[in-house]
């Protein structure tokens, strides 16, 4: 730390009480000066020939024949006097970044410049500040701490100003150049400390862009916030190294911050610390992590931040959805929303996700005419992607909660269908979690969250699980059996097996359209597979197996060598499994088969189903995804 010393003389101040300062002098005080609650026992000649606020104060008591003056406005109060008071008796003073600007703030209120003797106390103040303090990087910070204590005066002579711009100016100079101590408690990179073996031993960057940071996060909010108004208005620090600052602040500031724990002991006071945080944040994109900026939200929603930080936040962060993670987007609901998670929010950063792609203008080129141009930023195949499948896995999440409405799960669902996805097993984990969890809801609402995903896109395992959920419609369960045996057909070579016309047109036709009078009525394929329903299906998928399987065998043994008959005698079985299970599946559904012109129809739980299951070998064990 620099400091300067003024004066020869020994420090003769002595203390009587907590509340009486005196110098210790052959001749007697004829002059008594109250700051505060201090008295002051001085000698006027050697105050009065450096201070011309004294000698007014003096003069005007000695009219009325008083010898006591009182300036109890003075800044830095006692403390601060009594440097000005040695100065004037030529005592030894030594001045620090921690009480020159409350000395130099008392020096200007007592008038003590070079218009009454030259070399006076504000002259040599302002040389140690310009040639000490304001080149030294944590005497600039603490000096411009301590300016806090006096901040009218300190504004007015532009201490705060002159403080700021040190702070910022070292902050700016390139990191070659940093050759001073600075506070940095992180885990550098190896580059940063020499140590990256492919730079073979030379320590190319031994200073981190970013060293500053934690050294700022001493100052109060109002000062860090002029500080880095300033560094950035420099425009040399990067935008990267401006968001880790206002990220290291939040982490000072708010304990539990960094593990989403908010302790917020006086909101009054934490609010304006939050609302600057989200105001220093750099406008480019990639500045912060979205891990950082839901961070953030949540701690707004949880002060009760206006909406305008809301809104920017949640602005930002659909900027870069593609970033986060579900645990990131799992926003705990206001006390009395009746709901778990508050899925509102995260509606809000979907719509502006999906806003970037649509953020086009037209301009006028060749013969007026209007063409759409696009600006950058436009959403890639991978975003898309990526935010499909948070999407899935947050509403897996959200759908355990018995009180999440259906249409707030849809809305969400539906604001990503069409996005690109190779799979829709993520959305049909979410569909699954949200029947287990809601077991109560009508045909129309199963039907409804059913729709939401592509049974031709299931994985073998998804479709596993599939055929065997209870909770599915059997519309469903038809249907994922279908498109499976669809593709495993058109990865053999073979051709789509000859299903009943109606089983076609269920898997051809909307859930809306209507059928001939040869289908089953829709309440029933809408309605949830019974137990008994699967247990059938499942015991004459065994069946078939095994008896596919012996034929197998016979035919591996008489030509085992072949890999062209096996593979032929693989695709044999598959059309054989496909046409016996849903003509199999369609019997017992529709009574009399496709031909049949009845309207009537049994469900798979029918006797004649259950008499069937119990003959056949089923597997008892479930799949379970959630």
């Amino acid at each position: 730390m620099k400091f300067m010393k003024l004066g020869s003389k020994p420090d003769n101040f002595q203390t009587d009480g907590n509340n009486v300062r005196y110098v210790a002098s052959e001749l007697a005080s004829d002059i008594t000066i109250n700051v505060g609650d201090v008295k002051f026992y001085l000698h006027k000649f050697p105050l009065l020939s450096k201070s011309a606020t004294l000698q007014k104060l003096v003069s005007n008591a000695s009219e009325g024949n008083c010898d006591e003056v009182d300036i109890h406005d003075i800044p830095g109060g006692p403390s601060a006097f009594e440097i000005c008071a040695k100065f004037c008796y030529g005592m030894t003073v030594t001045l620090n970044a921690y009480n020159v600007i409350s000395a130099r703030c008392a020096a200007e209120y007592l008038g003590m410049n070079e218009s009454l003797e030259k070399g006076n106390l504000v002259y040599k103040i302002d040389v140690f500040l310009n040639s000490s303090i304001f080149r030294s990087w944590k005497d600039s910070i603490i000096a411009l701490q301590t300016t806090k204590s006096q901040s009218r005066m300190c504004e007015e002579l532009k201490l705060t100003s002159h403080c700021i711009d040190a702070v910022a100016s070292r902050a700016s100079v390139d990191v070659s150049r940093v050759d001073w101590s600075y506070t940095y408690n992180r885990k550098k990179l190896p580059e940063e400390n020499g140590n990256d073996p492919n730079l073979n031993g030379i320590r190319s960057r031994m200073v981190p862009k970013d060293w500053w940071v934690e050294d700022l996060c001493e100052l109060e909010v109002d000062l860090y916030k002029r500080v880095v108004i300033t560094i950035k208005n420099k425009g040399i620090v990067s935008s990267e190294v401006i968001g880790e600052a206002a990220k290291a602040y939040a982490y000072r500031r708010f304990p539990g911050f960094n593990k989403g724990a908010f302790q917020f002991n006086d909101v009054s006071k934490c609010r304006p610390i939050l609302d600057t945080v989200v105001w220093l944040l750099p406008s480019e994109k990639g500045s912060v992590s979205c891990s950082f900026l839901l961070k953030l939200l949540k701690a707004s929603i949880s002060l009760d931040s206006g909406e305008t930080v809301k809104a920017e936040l949640v602005k930002r962060i659909g900027q870069q959805l593609e970033e986060a993670s579900v645990n990131d987007l799992l926003i705990r609901a206001a006390d009395g929303e009746g709901t778990m998670y508050d899925a509102h929010v995260v509606q809000k950063i979907l719509e502006a996700f999906v806003m970037r792609d649509m953020d086009s203008e037209p301009q006028l080129e060749d013969g007026d005419e209007i063409q759409e141009v696009r600006k950058p930023g436009i959403l890639s195949e991978a975003s898309k992607l990526m935010v499909a499948k948070l999407v899935d896995g947050y509403l897996t999440e959200i759908a355990k909660d018995p009180n999440l409405p259906l249409s707030t799960f849809v809305g969400l669902a539906e604001m990503v269908s069409n996005f690109p996805r190779p799979g829709h097993d993520g959305i049909y984990r979410a569909v699954d979690m949200y029947l287990k969890e809601h077991p109560g809801i009508s045909k129309s609402e199963r039907k409804r969250i059913c729709k939401l995903m592509d049974c031709k896109k299931l994985s073998v395992d998804a479709c596993m699980h599939a055929v065997q959920n209870e909770r599915l419609p059997l519309r469903v369960v038809v249907q994922v059996l279908f498109f499976e045996q669809v593709r495993a057909n058109a990865s053999s070579g073979s051709s789509t097996p000859d299903l009943p016309k109606a089983i076609r047109d269920l898997n051809s036709a909307s859930y809306g359209s209507s059928r001939s009078a040869t289908t089953n009525t829709e309440e029933d394929w809408d309605a949830a597979a019974s137990a008994e329903e699967l247990r059938a299906l499942r015991g004459e998928l065994a069946a078939l197996s095994m008896g596919n399987g012996g034929t197998n065998d016979k035919v591996n043994v008489i030509d085992a060598k072949s890999h062209a008959d096996r593979a032929a005698m693989s695709k044999m079985k598959g059309l054989l499994m496909s046409k016996r299970l849903f003509s199999k599946i369609w019997s017992n559904k529709g009574g009399q088969g496709e031909n049949s012109g009845s309207d009537s129809s049994e469900s798979l739980g029918s006797a004649n189903n259950l008499e069937e299951a119990k003959s056949t070998p089923s597997r008892k064990g479930r799949h379970s995804v959630s």
